[in-house]
C-alpha cells in the first residue's frame, strides 16, 4: 500500500489547548477562583505525575484570561514563565523576577508612568544582582550589611581573595557593586530594605500599568534541578506578599518535595522533620489542584481520538462532531461508556472510513491494559500508540504486507511494556524456536481466560470475568502457566483480542527486534537442536548426556539454545529446590565457556528474595574464568543483603571468591 492511501498517524506531544481530557473544568475552577479574589494573593498548584497533562492546563487558563471574557477581563495580565528555561542560570530566582517585569512592561509599556517607575523596579533588580554575586562568593545577604559596606570588603578582598574568591570575580563584583552606588546613590540600603523597596515599586508599577490582577503561569519546575526549583519557589515567595498577584505553579509535588529534601539536606533524621518536604510546599501553594488519572473507558476515549486524530484533519467537522460526542461521554465517567459505532457514524456519517474504524476497534481492543499499564498517563498513552504506528510504518515499509495486524502488534507490545518481563521473554523465545511460531502457555492462557469468562456471563456475573480464579486449572509445564494466574495484569492481558497464542508470531519478532533480538537468520530450529534444547530442559542426566552434540553447535545454534533455557529459567519456581533447568545451563556453560558470564547475568535477572538456598553454589559449578567469577562474587554479596532468608543462611558457609567450603 502506498503512502497516499496509508497515512502515518503520530502524535504529538506537546501542550494544548484542545481538550481531549476534560481537564478544561479545572483550567475554568482555577480562573473563576483568581477573578474572585482581584485584590489579594493567591498561589495555585496544578499538581499530577510527569505526563499528567499540567502544561496543557496551563495553556487553558492563558486561553481564558486570553479571550477576555468577565467584566474585569480587560484590567487582567496573565503572563508565562518555564522554570526550565531558567536552569544553568547563575541566580534563576532573579531570572524569573526579570522575566515578570520584562513582560509585564512589555505589554503595558505605552502608559508614562509605567516607564518611570519600571526605572525604579529595574535599580532593585541591578541591586539584587550584585548582591547576589557576592552572596555567591561568600557574603550572607541576610546579615543586613550596608551595600557600600559591601562594597569595601569586596574592594579589599581583590588584593587577598583567598579560597572563596578569585581576583577576577572579586574584581567584577566590586565593579558591579560600586556601579549600582553611584547610579542609585542610597548607600546605607540593606538587603531587607532593598527587597522592601522593591515590594513597593513593584505594587507601584502594577497601578500605575491599570492592572488589577496579575496572572504568572509557572510551568516545567519539576524538570529543574533541585537548586533551581527551590530559587524558582524562593522568587514566587518574593511577589505572594503583595496584592494583587497570582501564581498558578505546574509541578509533580513529589519532585517539588524531593527538591526541598535535596535542599535542605542538614535536617535531622527525625520523625517530627521528615514532614518538612511536604509543610514548605503547602506553605507556599494555597490551593492545590490535582489532575485525576483516566481509567478505563476514558483511556479508550482518549486512544480513540488520538488515533483517529492522527488519520483525520483534527479542524474538520467529522472530528470535530466526534470530539463533542467524546466531550459527553467524558462528562460522565461513571457510566463506563466509551466511543461507539454509532458515534462514529454520527461523525464521519453512514460510510465510516475503513481507517477509522480499524482505530477506534483497536482502541476499544487494547484500552483495558494499556490503562492499567499506563496507570491512566496521557504521556505514557502517547509514547506507546507512537511506537506502535512507527513499528507498523517501518513493517510496511519493508514489505511485510498483511502479516502484520496492528491488534496482534498492539498485544505483543503491551506485554513488552506493561507485564513482567519474564512474559514476553519466554512469548518471544518461544515462537523463536517452535517451527510454527506459536507460544504454547500464552495459548494456554487465553483458551482458560475465554472459558473463565463464558462460564462467569453465564452465571450472570460478568464483573468477575478478568479475576484469577477465571484461569484455574490450565496444564502448563513446570508451573508457567499456573504462576502466571496469579497475576492480574497478566490475565488482564490475556483476555485482550485478538487471541495470539495459536498464531504465527514469528512475523512480529522481526517488528520488535529494534529493542529485543529472538531470531538470528530467521533461520527456525532445527530437529537435532530442538532435541538437545529438550534434553536440557528436563534437566538430570538427560541434561549431561548431549555433552558432544553440545560442543558441535554453531554461534547462532547456541544462542537459541541458551535463550530457550534462560526463558524457563525466569518463569520457573525458584524459591523451592533448584529447578531442572538449572543443570541444562550448566551443561551449555560447560560445553561453551564463552556462555559464563550470561550464566550470571541470567542469575542477576532473578529477584533475591525469590531464590532459594540451592543458588548460594550452584552456579559455581559452571563458572571459571575470573571475569565471570568477579561477577558472581558481587551478586553473592547483594544476596547477601537483599536475598531470600534461606539464601542468606546458606551464603554464610560460603567464602568471598564464591566456592563451598
Amino acid at each position: 500500500m502506498s503512502d497516499d492511501e496509508k497515512p502515518l498517524g503520530y502524535i504529538v506531544d506537546q501542550e494544548t489547548r484542545v481538550d481531549l481530557l476534560r481537564n478544561e473544568a479545572i483550567a475554568k475552577v482555577v480562573v473563576k477562583l483568581i477573578r474572585s479574589r482581584a485584590d489579594t494573593s493567591v498561589t495555585i498548584g496544578v499538581h499530577g505525575d510527569w505526563g499528567a497533562g499540567k502544561s496543557s492546563v496551563l495553556n487553558m487558563i492563558e486561553a481564558e484570561f486570553e479571550e477576555g471574557a468577565g467584566p474585569a477581563a480587560g484590567d487582567s495580565l496573565c503572563i508565562r514563565v518555564n522554570g526550565w528555561e531558567y536552569q544553568g542560570f547563575e541566580d534563576a530566582k532573579i531570572a524569573l523576577i526579570e522575566s515578570v517585569v520584562t513582560q509585564l512592561v512589555e505589554s503595558r509599556g505605552t502608559y508614562a508612568k509605567v516607564k518611570e517607575t519600571f526605572g525604579r523596579v529595574r535599580d532593585s533588580i541591578d541591586w539584587l544582582k550584585a548582591t547576589k554575586r557576592i552572596g555567591g562568593l561568600a557574603f550572607d545577604l541576610a546579615t543586613g550589611l550596608p551595600v557600600a559596606t559591601i562594597a569595601t570588603v569586596v574592594g579589599s578582598a581583590m588584593s587577598d581573595p583567598g579560597e572563596l574568591m578569585t581576583r577576577e570575580n572579586a574584581e567584577v563584583a566590586a565593579a558591579e557593586v560600586k556601579g549600582v552606588l553611584k547610579e542609585g546613590g542610597a548607600p546605607s540600603k540593606t538587603v531587607p530594605q532593598e527587597l522592601n523597596e522593591f515590594r513597593a515599586a513593584f505594587a507601584q508599577l502594577l497601578s500605575d500599568a491599570k492592572i488589577r490582577r496579575l496572572v504568572v503561569l509557572v510551568d516545567d519546575l519539576d524538570r529543574c534541578l533541585p537548586e533551581t526549583a527551590i530559587q524558582t519557589l524562593e522568587a514566587i515567595r518574593l511577589f505572594v506578599s503583595l496584592p494583587k498577584t497570582a501564581f498558578v505553579v505546574g509541578a509533580d509535588e513529589r519532585m517539588i518535595e524531593y527538591a526541598v529534601r535535596q535542599h535542605f539536606k542538614d535536617l535531622p533524621d527525625e520523625e517530627a522533620y521528615r514532614g518538612y518536604p511536604r509543610a514548605y510546599l503547602e506553605k507556599l501553594i494555597q490551593v492545590p489542584f490535582r489532575i485525576p488519572s483516566l481509567g478505563e473507558a476514558e483511556t479508550r476515549i482518549y486512544v480513540t481520538m488520538m488515533l483517529v486524530g492522527s488519520l483525520v484533519d483534527e479542524s474538520g467537522d467529522p472530528f470535530t462532531r466526534l470530539l463533542e460526542r467524546a466531550r459527553a461521554r467524558m462528562s460522565e465517567p461513571w457510566k463506563r461508556v466509551a466511543i461507539e459505532d454509532s458515534d462514529l457514524r454520527v461523525a464521519f456519517g453512514e460510510h465510516v472510513p475503513p481507517e477509522v474504524a480499524e482505530a477506534a476497534a483497536t482502541a476499544a481492543e487494547i484500552s483495558p491494559v494499556l490503562a492499567q499499564g499506563t496507570k491512566g498517563n496521557p504521556r505514557l498513552i502517547k509514547r506507546f500508540l507512537n511506537a506502535l504506528m512507527l513499528r507498523l510504518a517501518i513493517s510496511d515499509a519493508r514489505g511485510f504486507g498483511d502479516a502484520i495486524k496492528p491488534a496482534v502488534l498492539a498485544k505483543i507490545m503491551l506485554a513488552e511494556l506493561y507485564l513482567p518481563t519474564t512474559v514476553f521473554a519466554h512469548m518471544g523465545a518461544s515462537a523463536a524456536a517452535s517451527d510454527d511460531g506459536q507460544c504454547a502457555e500464552v495459548a494456554q492462557m487465553e483458551s482458560a481466560v475465554r472459558k473463565g469468562r463464558e462460564q462467569a456471563a453465564s452465571d450472570g456475573n460478568d464483573d468477575d470475568v478478568d479475576g484469577p480464579e477465571v484461569a484455574e486449572g490450565p496444564p502448563g509445564e513446570g508451573g508457567l502457566v499456573t504462576a502466571w494466574t496469579t497475576d492480574p495484569d497478566i490475565l488482564r492481558w490475556a483476555a485482550v483480542e485478538p487471541a495470539i497464542g495459536a498464531l504465527n508470531l514469528r512475523p512480529y519478532l522481526f517488528v520488535v527486534n529494534d529493542r529485543h533480538s529472538f531470531v538470528e537468520d530467521a533461520k527456525p530450529m532445527s530437529e537435532e537442536v530442538r532435541s538437545i534444547l529438550d534434553r536440557l530442559l528436563a534437566g538430570g542426566m538427560q541434561a549431561r548426556g548431549p555433552q558432544a552434540k553440545l560442543k558441535s553447535l554453531k554461534g547462532a545454534e547456541v544462542e537459541l539454545v541458551f535463550r530457550g533455557l534462560k526463558s524457563k529459567l525466569l518463569t520457573e519456581n525458584t524459591s523451592g529446590k533448584a529447578p531442572a533447568v538449572v543443570e541444562g545451563l550448566l551443561a551449555l556453560v560447560a560445553a561453551h565457556p564463552a556462555y559464563e558470564l550470561r550464566l550470571v547475568e541470567t542469575a542477576e535477572q532473578i529477584a533475591p528474595k525469590k531464590l532459594g538456598g540451592w543458588a548460594a553454589t550452584k552456579f559455581d559449578v559452571g563458572v571459571t574464568t575470573p571475569a565471570a567469577r568477579a561477577r558472581l562474587a558481587a551478586l553473592k554479596a547483594k544476596w547477601t543483603r537483599e536475598g531470600s532468608e534461606a539464601l542468606k543462611r546458606a551464603l554464610k558457609h560460603v567464602p568471598v571468591d564464591g566456592g563451598a567450603e
